[in-house]
């Protein structure tokens, strides 16, 4: 089957998925823009096993131009003749493009998601809008369960909603943590890491809810009777500068390291050294990094708020679960785990045990049966107010 895959831009998870997606079908993978609008990817363009086309040299897809992008996207999906096209969402003007390629050349759509119902406060007119584009697609990929109950509330029938969406080369992780185990001595001195430390990784943005991680990791230290651990905090963003504020307000300066946005192969070194992993966030629509931490055999510390909680952590055998707006029971896990090596080596086990059918091969799997779900469901029906809904959408993008 001839499937396209359409992202705003290639980040090393899309690689890997769309590299074993390959092997599944005739595939191609189309981004938007070579630049990532949130993440400085540092990528090489070969090597990746798949069919790949690139839209715009320049820019990002946060800037692009409509009837450009347009233009091209369906040149692309033209040329290849797709067969079913996987659409990333409804927050994209490449998603509303596509979909509307889909539904004027009687292609059926497969809608990648992995929002859930509590990502934020959902408004009637909003879900309103969204149950009719949701309607267009003819089956769905999505991460997990919290994920196939939102698109379900939204109209998709279940029986067409297939998992996979969120994978990352867990092979990748695993194999670079271990290896940077075995040279620990050499790896800690390279990446200037701490004897012993918590990590984190996220983008410096209000949902990371860093500030209560920051003051919970101090109520950590103040109560720890043995000597505390470090933390590291990889990742960049705009409230770079209300971090560094607070850590000097909390005294904690000299047990944060901030070392910034680090590139993909520098990450299992610092997976590979940490006693655990910590994810805050009081959203999240899936959360790659708890899925990273895993396959690295780290015990994890996830906010019950991310979308990947439900289906990867299992409280008390792989990881723990908290409400992100309690600190104190944050510290609480936060000791509870730096406190007891047996437990967090059974955790690190168990979790990597788990996590290893959540790979790339899973993706390719999913998107597989959910592309022939979608062409046993048949093309689209021609709808002329959905077409003026998407011309719609994608002028409010531009």
């Amino acid at each position: 089957m001839r499937i396209a895959a359409v992202f705003d831009n290639f980040g090393p998870y899309h690689l890997a998925r769309l590299s074993a997606a390959s092997r599944q079908c005739q595939l191609l993978g189309i981004e938007v823009a070579r630049q990532s609008a949130e993440y400085a990817w540092s990528l090489a363009n070969g090597g990746v096993g798949f069919q790949r086309k690139t839209l715009l040299d320049r820019g990002t897809s946060a800037t692009a131009d409509p009837k450009l992008l347009a233009a091209r996207l369906d040149e692309e999906l033209a040329a290849f003749q797709a067969e079913a096209v996987a659409v990333p969402g409804w927050s994209s003007q490449a998603a509303f493009l596509a979909l509307r390629w889909c539904l004027r050349n009687r292609v059926p759509a497969v809608l990648m998601s992995e929002s859930q119902a509590s990502d934020k406060r959902r408004r009637a007119l909003t879900e309103c809008v969204k149950r009719r584009y949701v309607r267009d697609f003819r089956a769905a990929l999505v991460g997990g369960r919290p994920q196939r109950e939102y698109l379900v509330q939204l109209g998709m029938p279940a029986e067409r909603i297939c998992f996979g969406y969120d994978a990352v080369d867990n092979r990748w992780f695993e194999q670079g943590a271990d290896a940077a185990r075995a040279k620990a001595v050499e790896t800690r001195a390279r990446l200037r890491l701490p004897p012993r430390y918590f990590l984190a990784s996220s983008r410096f943005i209000p949902k990371k809810n860093l500030p209560c991680l920051l003051r919970a990791f101090a109520r950590y230290r103040r109560a720890c009777a043995a000597a505390p651990w470090d933390l590291v905090l990889l990742g960049d963003g705009p409230l770079r500068g209300e971090i560094e504020a607070l850590l000097a307000g909390l005294q904690l300066t000299s047990a944060v390291q901030l070392p910034g946005f680090r590139q993909y192969d520098e990450l299992p070194g610092y997976y590979g050294l940490a006693g655990a992993f910590v994810h805050a966030s009081t959203t999240e629509q899936w959360g790659l990094v708890v899925n990273e931490a895993m396959a690295s055999g780290l015990p994890v510390i996830v906010s019950e708020r991310c979308g990947c909680a439900m289906d990867l952590v299992s409280p008390g055998e792989n990881g723990l679960l908290f409400d992100p707006t309690d600190e104190a029971s944050l510290a609480r896990h936060m000791q509870a785990v730096a406190g007891d090596e047996d437990r967090r080596s059974t955790m690190g086990r168990l979790g990597r045990a788990r996590i290893r059918d959540w790979g790339p091969e899973r993706f390719a799997r999913g998107l597989a049966e959910a592309a022939e779900c979608a062409r046993r469901a048949g093309p689209p029906p021609a709808r002329w107010i959905d077409r003026l809904l998407l011309r719609l959408l994608t002028a409010k993008q531009a």
